[in-house]
């Protein structure tokens, strides 16, 4: 579970709450039928205009995905490739063979039975290139979905708002129709814009910095087992893949490597 994300859907949920003074008047006040049935379909049926059916499709589930946290270990995946590298320098690369079903990541899984099968260095390069690039385009798969709710949800705000404000002209002369068809033409545009900056667009980044870090893991992995199949020292690959690791990865690996030494 991703805390981060929860908490920040919990507090926007807390502050309109406040902002309204109490649950009964939000309840009351704020909860339109009409008015979320113009934003939230609305923009839903804008969303399966605008992209594929299995992305349309697979809102709900992309939207819910940003409150699972993914495994991404970073310094977990160093350790691992070098003793990887240390293992087939010792005994050689059909040594590796045995590690390859204790793999849970399906990449390095993939990879180093590649390795062990004797592939091509390029061809396997452009092999794994190729997995991170279809990983990299159901990122932005991902994102763009959640970026087109963000943008389609305001619009249909600002839709639902010109459908009041035409019924209250309608009803200038019926006092007990204005106050009904301007409550539906605010509360779409609050509608719209909640969906959009408090839900949609916060999600849209949560993916896209998933993204940047699951592809740099992938990317350190690739880079691995090239060198593992090279037969670089394994000294020379702990090296490279450190690179890969941000500052405070690089801290807590050498900290941790330090306490492992004296021991």
């Amino acid at each position: 579970m991703d805390i981060s994300t929860l908490l920040g859907l919990v507090l926007v949920v807390f502050v309109v709450i406040f902002g309204v003074g109490s649950f009964q008047d939000l309840m009351r006040d704020f909860v339109q039928f009409s008015s979320i049935m113009i934003t939230v379909v609305g923009t839903i049926a804008a969303v399966m205009i605008a992209h594929p059916k299995a992305r349309s499709f697979a809102l709900i589930n992309i939207a819910l995905s940003t409150l699972k946290e993914p495994k991404i270990d970073m310094i977990g995946t160093l350790r691992t490739l070098v003793s990887f590298a240390e293992k087939a320098r010792r005994e050689g690369l059909l040594s590796l063979e045995s590690n390859v079903e204790e793999i849970e990541d399906e990449f390095l899984k993939k990879g180093l039975q590649l390795v062990i099968d004797g592939t091509d260095p390029d061809l396997l390069k452009n092999m794994m290139e190729v997995e991170l690039e279809l990983m990299e385009e159901d990122f932005r798969g991902r994102r763009a979905v959640m970026d087109s709710v963000g943008a389609f949800a305001p619009a249909f705000g600002l839709i639902g708002t010109l459908i009041g404000l035409i019924q209250m002209l309608k009803a200038l002369n019926n006092p007990d129709m204005l106050g009904p068809a301007m409550a539906k033409s605010l509360l779409t545009t609050l509608y719209g814009s909640m969906i959009a900056n408090a839900v949609a667009l916060p999600m849209g980044e949560k993916i896209a910095g998933r993204a940047s870090k699951v592809l740099m893991q992938k990317r350190m992995i690739l880079e691995g087992l090239l060198s593992i199949q090279a037969g670089d020292n394994p000294r020379l690959v702990e090296e490279k893949l450190k690179s890969f690791l941000s500052e405070n990865e690089k801290a807590t690996y050498a900290a941790s490597t330090a306490v492992e030494e004296a021991a």
